[in-house]
């Protein structure tokens, strides 16, 4: 089957270049009044209007309506009388592409004439919307703002009108935007590759998965490439002569023959169209439900889908360089974010070996030479692995390159260096032998790549002493290192939080040289103390608040009071994520508040606790903790004795819109999973960045955090003792405040408690994620930040030295590390 091309514009910081004014539009004939015979404009100013009819003048204000107009007429075939805020979106998004395709083209022609090396970062995953994001990075929010106006629109209402990319589910999307944003900014020759579900939830709190329409309506910033085509092959049977050809970036699965006429002349409709709708359905639905062989069989095939169409893509433009293959690594290095990519270690040397003719081993060393893998777990359970049955029948080439070739030597290798330790050998092996076989795609990413990082200063340690420790043996320790994540600024905060950007520009001046060098923030230090400078800090915080206790209400109906404190918990549902431990603190807090005299309640510090994230579709007991927070939040928020001082909400569909309304807000956000099972997380980042304060364990970059803007201003609890182990005594004696808890639940306080009995025995006989050790240190940490809350000036300053500190956490600087120490590739500017 074959593959067209999409290929993304520029989003992150192109190269500003003069406009070209060469304008056309065509006429259309306005509505008349008749009785007076005028015409009729019903949006916006006339003058503006007429004006993109004509070409357009030589000034920069009068470019843009006039662009927006010709783009409302003529792509779009619309008149000024019957656009809605989608269709101005879309001419909007169609001028701003206009100046970044002039960037673009501009690039690209720069990287063809200087032949740089160029890094791929080949992810799954992509969490963004666009247009705000790149109005900001030209520069020109302002101007077309001012512009849009004219036309009778606003701004915020055309944004809401952008649809997030539904391409991930979690971090490893939204640090994938984060780093194309980076590279486009600090100028490195750095190429990305890359939906999920809706989520809704049922009147009995249980989360339901429908398809998300994310590309319903054309998508400004795709540009299909029709004239580029790929063949993309499954099946068949492994023989030294095959092919296999790709493509790079936003794919789209078409195939060769999407129509059998003679099966629909024989009245076979359905067979007429199978090869479309089995084509089609592999860039349908992002990681479809794997709990069965057909799900599991469709998530393999756009691994491959997607890895072979990039490395097609990436093998046609060196073979444009005219070198020969040995210096494929000196001007290609590709970055595998997580094991999702993998397939990629072995599809480069099938086109070496068998397309290009290249010597084994001199294809292995070229391989070798050009991979680099990032780890994002530390849990064995998460290490993804495929059945070899389904691989051999499916990617017959692989089964031979995996399992005969390159299993067999590198465990003569691992023999020749351990002889005699089969246990080691067993857990190198890419080959679990288990029945079926699995191949395991983590041991496949270390075999393949020269570097192997981790993602956070703890994580990187808990990688090289755990999983992947027989690997550090055999290999050394200078082929592992550690890159914390960090997030892009531009987006995380002068995007989301605009009102506290412009205080921060106050203090420091101009915006560009901070959003570029985030440690400057150290200069908001010297007006920690200033009351003014605390009073519109605040004015900030509670303004963000307003704007998104309006979304509530909007979508849910459900009034919060913004003189409360935002509690946030954000992020993909899962077990070692805790949000369980979250919701049993919230009973905790109910049940206390329910002892209260009205009086006593009168002194409670108002609480509005949020949760949003998505649970996977097979994932039974995530999808059962969203239940219990659907369910308490009804029973709390119905509650009297709750009105006014406790608001539990889970707002469904969390998407990177919704983030960006919820991380301003937030004076606390929770990142409590168990100590040791998160590799980095970078929703901690953006929180802080915004000012809110992290509640967390010591796990992951919550660590780094702490050290960073200090102990004093973040609220860890538990300690860093991770380990699976089994608890024989009872629920009642190792935490009795919980056990009072999962016996209200199991009582029906919330509901049928037996629906919930599965989740509750976890934590009771074994506790795999060890909530009741932690349960009463968490409560603990939670007093403090009532207490420490009430100190409006002391709170002020811990969030105001917290965003002071967070320099470290740019991805701007993760993004250099990748390209000094990993791709060793350099800034290169056009001029």
């Amino acid at each position: 089957m074959a593959a067209s091309i999409f290929d993304p514009t520029v989003i992150g910081k192109p190269q500003q270049r003069p406009r070209v004014h060469k304008r056309t539009a065509t006429g259309y004939i306005p509505e008349r009044d008749e009785a007076t015979g005028k015409e009729i404009w019903p949006r916006g100013d006339e003058g503006t209007w007429k004006k993109g009819l004509a070409n357009a003048p030589p000034t920069d204000d009068d470019s843009i309506s006039n662009s927006i107009v010709r783009h409302v007429q003529t792509t779009l075939a619309r008149q000024a009388y019957n656009l809605d805020n989608l269709g101005a979106y879309q001419a909007v998004a169609l001028s701003v592409r206009d100046d970044l395709i002039i960037n673009w083209n501009a690039t690209q022609a720069h990287f063809t004439r200087t032949a740089p090396k160029r890094a791929y970062y080949l992810s799954l995953e992509f969490l963004s919307r666009t247009l705000d994001n790149a109005l900001l990075n030209l520069g020109l929010r302002d101007k077309f703002s001012e512009n849009i106006s004219k036309l009778g629109f606003t701004l915020e209402d055309i944004l809401d009108s952008e649809r997030d990319a539904g391409l991930g589910n979690g971090g490893l999307g939204r640090l994938a935007a984060c780093y194309l944003d980076s590279s486009a900014s600090m100028e490195l020759p750095v190429c990305y590759t890359y939906g999920i579900f809706q989520q809704l939830i049922a009147p009995d709190g249980s989360q339901l998965e429908a398809p998300d329409p994310w590309l319903k309506h054309s998508n400004a910033w795709e540009i299909p490439r029709f004239d580029v085509r790929v063949d993309v092959r499954f099946y068949g049977h492994s023989e030294h002569a095959t092919r296999n050809t790709n493509n790079l970036r936003l794919w789209d699965a078409q195939p060769k023959s999407g129509f059998d006429l003679i099966s629909f002349n024989a009245g076979n409709y359905e067979k007429a169209v199978e090869a479309s709708n089995t084509a089609q359905s592999i860039t349908r639905v992002l990681y479809p439900n794997d709990n069965h062989d057909v799900g599991k069989e469709l998530r393999l095939k756009q691994q491959y889908f997607w890895t072979a169409a990039s490395l097609s893509d990436i093998m046609r433009r060196f073979k444009d360089l005219g070198k020969p293959f040995t210096e494929f690594p000196q001007y290609v290095s590709i970055q595998l974010n997580d094991t999702h990519p993998t397939l990629a270690i072995p599809e480069l040397m099938r086109i070496l070996v068998d397309e290009e003719e290249v010597e084994w081993n001199t294809a292995w060393q070229i391989v070798t030479r050009t991979f680099a893998y990032t780890n994002h777990t530390v849990l064995p359970e998460a290490l993804e692995k495929w059945p070899i049955p389904l691989v051999e029948n499916l990617l017959p080439r692989f089964g031979v390159l995996a399992h005969d070739d390159l299993h067999v030597s590198f465990l003569q290798a691992v023999e020749r260096r351990f002889p005699g330790d089969r246990v080691r050998l067993a857990r190198m092996s890419l080959i679990d032998e288990s029945h079926p076989k699995y191949l395991r795609m983590a041991n496949l990413a270390v075999l393949g790549s020269f570097k192997i990082n981790g993602v956070a200063e703890l994580h990187s340690q808990l990688v090289q002493t755990t999983i992947l420790k027989d690997f550090v043996d055999f290999y050394g320790p200078s082929k592992f290192t550690n890159i914390t994540n960090g997030i892009t600024p531009r987006r995380w905060l002068d995007q989301c939080n605009p009102g506290l950007s412009n205080l921060i520009t106050e203090v420091l001046g101009d915006k560009s040289p901070w959003l570029k060098d985030l440690k400057l923030l150290k200069g908001l230090l010297d007006v920690e103390d200033n009351k003014a400078f605390q009073e519109k800090w605040i004015t900030v915080k509670q303004q963000n608040k307003e704007r998104l206790a309006h979304y509530i209400e909007t979508k849910t109906g459900i009034q919060v009071n913004t003189q409360s404190m935002f509690d946030v918990q954000v992020k993909r549902i899962h077990e070692y994520k805790r949000q369980n431990l979250n919701i049993m603190g919230v009973i905790h807090r109910y049940l206390t508040i329910k002892t209260l005299s009205p009086a006593e309640r009168k002194k409670v510090l108002p609480r509005v606790v949020l949760f949003a994230g998505k649970a996977a579709p097979g994932y039974y007991q995530a999808k059962l903790t969203i239940r219990l927070i659907v369910n308490v939040a009804r029973v709390i928020n119905a509650d009297p004795d709750a009105a006014g001082i406790l608001t539990v909400l889970f707002i469904p569909d969390y998407s990177v819109s919704l983030a960006e309304l919820l991380i301003p807000a937030a004076d606390i956000s929770q990142h409590i999973s168990t100590a040791g099972t998160e590799a980095s997380g970078t929703s901690n980042m953006k929180f802080c960045l915004s000012g809110g304060l992290l509640l967390g364990t010591v796990d992951g970059a919550s660590i780094e955090i702490a050290e960073e803007v200090g102990e004093e201003n973040a609220f860890l609890f538990g300690d860093l003792r991770y380990q699976h182990q089994y608890h024989p005594i009872p629920i009642e004696k190792r935490s009795p405040a919980l056990s009072v808890i999962l016996d209200e639940i199991s009582g029906g306080r919330f509901g049928d408690g037996s629906i919930y009995e599965p989740l509750l025995n976890t934590i009771r006989y074994g506790d795999y994620y060890l909530l009741s050790d932690d349960f009463d240190s968490y409560l603990e940490a939670q007093k403090m930040v009532d207490e420490n809350y009430l100190d409006v000036e002391s709170w002020t300053k811990k969030c105001i030295r917290t965003v002071a500190n967070m320099g470290k956490f740019s991805s701007d600087r993760a993004i250099m590390q990748y390209a000094e120490e990993i791709w060793n590739i350099e800034p290169n500017r056009l001029v």
